[in-house]
């Protein structure tokens, strides 16, 4: 098939239109009507519909653009292994990671990223969806458990616990918990079991409302758990790597909490040269280490 009328048929199945096709190709609409006509004749078959809110592809449109995508993200890493194999690190690198830890754990630190590599451009995904890093949905991921993808690289960050913590001003308040049934004083703060999130924190929070709780906020990502503890509605169950920006919080009911989540980096093969990928990697490496002796110095202190 014509390399070119494929990627025309990209455009035009990417953006559903002729119209914004021929803008992001710089073709007239006329221009790319006929090779998406030239090409449908060569396949014998019809790629589109024709509809007035727009074209909507046919069966084999959709095989033909399943095809064509894959084409392009290959494409694309192939592109970013050419620009790496320049000296310095810079383009965009996309990074997927959970909302809590992207943005509790990973997105403080990164000033510290873009002082060393500042024409580095961070494209960061925040989402409980695992995205397919070999089909280039992400570059890098951070996840809360071992990918089971094939052909990844991946790397043990740490490990993680879910833990009950609160304000020292909401304790005086309310009162101290020494045990679970001291919660029918008191709101729990956690994620809904039934949400999206690592299955340890899920299991400790069903764990905690078999005892009945009468009172309780649930909210789908730890950033917002996060909040709602800080402004003094009641218990929370957060990931203890929170205790290096947030010291003031108080653990509470300490015999209390998650098993192990393990924290994995994980890349692509393909990327193994990548300097943006080795870049990224190293950095989050170098962070964890320095994440580590902190929260020692605080048990230490």
């Amino acid at each position: 098939m014509d390399w070119d009328k494929l990627r025309i048929f990209h455009a035009v199945a990417d953006a559903g239109s002729l119209t914004h096709a021929g803008d992001s190709l710089h073709l007239s609409q006329s221009a790319v009507s006929r090779q998406i006509r030239s090409l449908e004749e060569q396949l014998n078959t019809t790629l589109f519909h024709r509809h007035a809110r727009g074209l909507i592809l046919t069966e084999q449109g959709e095989l033909l653009f399943d095809a064509t995508r894959a084409m392009n993200k290959r494409l694309e890493a192939a592109s970013a292994r050419i620009r790496d194999s320049e000296e310095e690190v810079f383009g965009e690198i996309k990074i997927t990671t959970p909302i809590g830890f992207g943005t509790l754990w990973l997105a403080p630190r990164l000033p510290k990223l873009y002082e060393r590599y500042p024409d580095l451009k961070i494209d960061l995904i925040l989402e409980e969806r695992v995205l397919d890093l070999p089909m280039r949905e992400a570059d890098v991921a951070i996840r809360m458990k071992e990918p089971s993808q094939a052909d990844l690289i991946r790397k043990r960050l740490m490990n993680v616990r879910m833990r009950l913590y609160a304000t020292q001003d909401y304790l005086d308040k309310r009162g101290a918990i020494d045990r679970v049934e001291d919660f029918e004083n008191h709101r729990l703060i956690c994620q809904n079991p039934s949400s999206a999130q690592v299955a340890a924190g899920a299991t400790m929070v069903q764990q905690l409302l078999a005892h009945n709780i009468p009172s309780l906020l649930t909210v789908n990502n730890y950033f917002g758990v996060l909040q709602a503890v800080l402004n003094n509605l009641g218990v929370g169950v957060l990931p203890n790597y929170l205790n290096e920006h947030f010291p003031g919080l108080v653990r509470v009911l300490p015999d209390h909490e998650s098993g192990e989540v393990p924290v994995f980096l994980a890349y692509p093969e393909e990327l193994r040269q990548s300097k943006r990928v080795a870049a990224f990697r190293d950095f989050v490496q170098e962070e964890v280490q320095a994440h580590r002796r902190k929260l020692r110095e605080q048990v230490a202190d």
